[in-house]
């Protein structure tokens, strides 16, 4: 029996924002972000990096001409999609959401099922972002 070669794949979620600097910073703040070397789009276009690797793409909307990036009010801004975040240190960004004043949507709790604690919180677009430790991370 032929063994078939298995597809790596990675996702590289892209989310259009109004102001891709303050986006940039938000999330750099918020989840210690690295992004790109100063460039000429930085106004339109940006990458979150975590360990060198891409996280999150940061979009301007109606530049570029791109399929549904553009018309930011046509739609209910990302309904039904949350960008979730795993990460090692969730106390600290706890805090760091605090400091920076976002919205909470769900205070930090314990999630049963994955036995990890989440926040869910909303970014300077509106978008959903739950923060999480990691699975079995927690007992209560």
């Amino acid at each position: 029996m032929e063994s078939k070669r298995r597809m790596t794949v990675r996702s590289e979620t892209l989310i259009a924002v109004r102001d891709v600097r303050a986006s940039s910073r938000w999330y750099q703040q918020l989840l210690g972000f690295d992004s790109l070397p100063e460039h000429s789009h930085r106004d339109f276009y940006d990458r979150m990096l975590c360990d060198g690797q891409l996280v999150l793409q940061l979009h301007a909307w109606n530049e570029h001409d791109h399929p549904n990036l553009i018309n930011a009010d046509a739609a209910p801004l990302g309904h039904g999609v949350v960008l979730w975040f795993e990460v090692d240190d969730f106390d600290a960004v706890v805090e760091q959401a605090r400091a920076l004043r976002a919205e909470i949507i769900l205070e930090p709790h314990f999630n049963p099922a994955p036995r990890h604690r989440e926040m869910w919180l909303r970014d300077p677009d509106g978008y959903v972002v739950a923060v999480a430790s990691p699975d079995g991370e927690s007992s209560s």
